[in-house]
């Protein structure tokens, strides 16, 4: 890309000024600089985080990634807030369960490895994290199969499902309450896992910690955990687990 933009300015059919802005790392919105450069560096575009953020600074970020990216992802935003940024951004699509919005160009993110992802819930009320994490991996290119209410109080629920997810390059378990499942999921598998705890439980879960100490201190090897209700930040070390698994980027 740098080449063919120096070339241009040598045959004078781009300016100075032009090129200095095709070759910037970052676009300064004056609110949020947009780090054009993330996909060179990581292999995917910024993903934005929509918490905190009003409709219309959602709507000048991801038109500015847009332009430049072939996907793009915007967690934890609200059914309220992304109905407004729908409305200028109609080409999105939001998950309501996720709190996810989101955008690709199907003709060039497409699935770029065999296998698939497994994420797995203990529980209904686990949804929305487990969600965010299946959304955001197929966001990002990868197959999803979701196993979903097989926490250990039905463990026989599990046990039907295991095959499948013992044939899952790397599984996400969320789970509440005591935050049992990634245990008993790492001992019946031998792909890598990522915890994920959630604030699900009544007041001596602690808003989730309980699920997360439970987690940290699980005997079953092969487990990683990640912050209380992040199933974005799960799906994404997944995804980058799988695409290793499966050759890494550009095989």
């Amino acid at each position: 890309m740098m080449e063919e933009i120096l070339e241009q300015v040598q045959k004078g059919t781009l300016s100075v000024a032009e090129a200095k802005k095709q070759l910037a790392t970052y676009e300064n919105l004056g609110f949020a600089k947009v780090d054009h450069h993330r996909k060179k560096r990581q292999g995917f575009p910024e993903i934005v985080y929509g918490e905190g953020k009003t409709a219309e600074q959602i709507i000048s970020i991801i038109k500015a990634l847009r332009v430049k990216n072939n996907q793009v992802l915007v967690t934890r935003i609200s059914a309220e807030k992304a109905e407004n940024v729908l409305r200028e951004c109609p080409e999105f699509t939001y998950h309501k369960t996720a709190q996810i919005l989101c955008w690709k160009d199907d003709t060039k993110v497409k699935n770029r490895f065999q296998g698939y992802i497994a994420v797995v819930c203990a529980g209904t009320s686990d949804l929305r994290v487990a969600e965010e994490a299946a959304v955001t991996a197929e966001t990002l290119g990868c197959e999803v199969r979701r196993i979903y209410d097989v926490g250990v109080a039905g463990i026989h629920r599990l046990l039907d499902n295991i095959e499948e997810i013992q044939g899952a390059t790397v599984s996400v378990v969320v789970a509440g309450m005591e935050g049992a499942l990634p245990s008993v999921v790492g001992g019946l598998v031998s792909n890598p896992i990522i915890a994920v705890p959630t604030s699900i439980g009544y007041g001596a879960s602690f808003n989730g910690l309980s699920a997360l100490l439970t987690m940290l201190n699980s005997c079953a090897s092969g487990i990683s955990v990640v912050n209380i209700d992040n199933g974005f930040g799960a799906a994404y070390n997944a995804v980058l687990i799988h695409h290793l698994a499966q050759g890494g980027w550009g095989k």
